[in-house]
């Protein structure tokens, strides 16, 4: 964990219709003084995404050899490499080449839009990489979740992502840029 970390407990219940995956996973959030909620939050939601026993977060902000999020199999080899942002192609590409399987959460405002106008096309190539646009109203509405010690109940089908945390509900509709 970074230094001056502000650090987070979330339990998240997780119903995951489209992949059958009903559990509940204890976290312990490192979050790096540089890093926003709406970052760590984002983090959050690809965990309840792919939730598993093997799924881990990466070292954190600033460390270029390691994602957000992966998953190993047991002989070490990267199965699921989850990168959160706007990373770069050279980032992308390396990745793709060390993991069966590549996947961008992008956010970020316009931002988000005009790096996927600028970057799409040399990335369409990378055939293990999955990218999905994350609107920024549900990811303000996220981090407005952010507490200290957090019960978040995750149901997921066909796309669609509901969330309740203490008197506060969202829903959240990705949209697939990238398959």
């Amino acid at each position: 964990m970074a230094s001056n970390a502000t650090i987070y407990k979330a339990l998240l219940q997780i119903a995951d219709m489209d992949r059958q995956h009903f559990q509940d996973h204890a976290l312990t959030l490192a979050r790096h003084p540089s890093e926003t909620e709406e970052r760590m939050m984002v983090r959050v939601l690809a965990f309840a995404l792919h939730a598993d026993d093997a799924l881990s977060f990466g070292r954190g902000v600033g460390t270029e050899d390691e994602p957000a999020l992966w998953r190993r199999d047991f002989t070490g080899a990267i199965d699921c490499w989850i990168e959160i942002g706007q990373p770069d192609e050279k980032t992308l590409r390396q990745a793709c080449g060390r993991s069966k399987q590549v996947i961008v959460y992008a956010y970020g405002a316009r931002s988000a839009e005009v790096w996927w106008a600028n970057q799409g096309p040399s990335l369409d190539r990378l055939k293990n990489l999955t990218v999905t646009l994350l609107p920024m109203e549900s990811v303000r509405a996220l981090a407005a979740m952010t507490q200290p010690t957090m019960q978040l109940e995750w149901t997921i089908q066909d796309g669609h992502i509901w969330i309740a945390g203490g008197a506060k509900t969202l829903h959240l509709e990705l949209q697939r840029l990238k398959s």
